[in-house]
């Protein structure tokens, strides 16, 4: 019995149970990536409800796949299930605390549920990571302009068709931040 324990403890594999561990390894990746693939299948029929399930699957098989979390995530706020969105980003972000994609789906799911301070939050950590990061800028600026910050949500707008000009949220965002600002200038005199 010792024997086989010491055998144990030293995790020694012979060849054969390497490729064995490889072949399964293979596999799994393999079920892994169908699974992905029908979850797309789904999305792009907007069956976000059953997109839901094979996220599920494949989070049964890889608890910690931070693309099935994000992926979960933004199908739950598809579906408007947005704190459960936030927690699977939550789940994403323990794992990895720097992914811009959950940052940054993370505040749009606060900015839809109206938590405007929080998306900026998480914008704020997004772009401490990547300053000229297009999207987070533009989103920055759409919560700023929720919170009736105009001109710096402005600013961000900008910021963000410096980096990417053909940005049409950014452009739209920009346009009627500007046009917005304007009518409110033009009341107060």
């Amino acid at each position: 019995m010792q024997e086989l324990i010491s055998i144990l403890k030293k995790e020694t594999y012979s060849e054969d149970h390497y490729i064995i561990d490889k072949i399964s390894s293979f596999v799994l990746n393999s079920r892994i990536d169908e699974l992905f693939l029908q979850a797309n299948n789904c999305i792009e029929d907007e069956n976000f409800s059953e997109a839901l399930l094979f996220y599920n699957l494949i989070l049964k098989e890889d608890s910690k796949n931070i693309h099935a979390l994000i992926d979960r995530g933004i199908t739950l706020q598809n579906l408007g299930r947005i704190k459960s969105a936030i927690r699977s980003y939550d789940k994403a972000l323990n794992i990895s605390s720097n992914n811009l994609d959950a940052l940054i789906n993370k505040g749009s799911a606060f900015h839809l549920d109206g938590k405007y301070s929080d998306a900026i939050f998480c914008y704020d950590v997004a772009l401490k990571i990547d300053k000229k990061h297009p999207m987070a800028l533009a989103y920055k600026g759409l919560s700023l302009a929720e919170l009736g910050r105009l001109t710096e949500a402005i600013d961000y707008f900008k910021n963000a068709l410096s980096i990417d000009k053909h940005y049409h949220l950014a452009q739209i965002s920009r346009d009627t931040a500007q046009e917005l600002l304007k009518s409110i200038q033009e009341k107060n005199i």
